[in-house]
């Protein structure tokens, strides 16, 4: 597996958990919707405000797919290793792996794709974001 292209830590905080001291599993998509925004924004170059600003796209999950493979319990340090696996005409693919202590947590499979923020359809990515993503793709 390639190295991630973006690394973001995030720690397990009390509004995160359930009353066991565990994360409750929704707040896992929260914290990989923060990971997908802070690639764009690190990475890319292009937050969500920019995109939708100047691009007029935005990038809405379409698909995710998720295994959830041991506990992160209150105070827990998790490192979220994004990768782009696959960039489409329209779509995007990246794989995020959360550890912690070198433990994996949980793994995510996620399917973005292009839309025009204005007329919310499916669009090719506008060529300064392709430019960016295209070298990033594994595929």
């Amino acid at each position: 597996m390639a190295d991630p292209v973006h690394t973001t830590t995030q720690v397990v905080r009390f509004q995160h958990c359930d009353p066991a001291r565990i994360v409750f599993y929704p707040r896992y998509f929260e914290m990989l919707n923060l990971t997908v925004e802070e690639f764009f924004e690190n990475v890319t170059g292009w937050s969500f405000h920019r995109m939708h600003e100047e691009l007029k796209t935005s990038v809405p999950t379409v698909h995710i797919e998720t295994d959830f493979i041991a506990v992160s319990r209150l105070e827990d340090t998790l490192e979220f290793q994004l990768r782009v696996t696959r960039l489409g005409g329209r779509s995007l693919d990246l794989s995020i792996e959360t550890v912690c202590a070198g433990e994996k947590r949980l793994t995510a499979r996620i399917t973005l794709v292009c839309v025009d923020f204005i007329k919310k359809n499916a669009v090719p990515w506008p060529e300064p974001l392709r430019n960016v993503l295209e070298p990033l793709a594994e595929e």
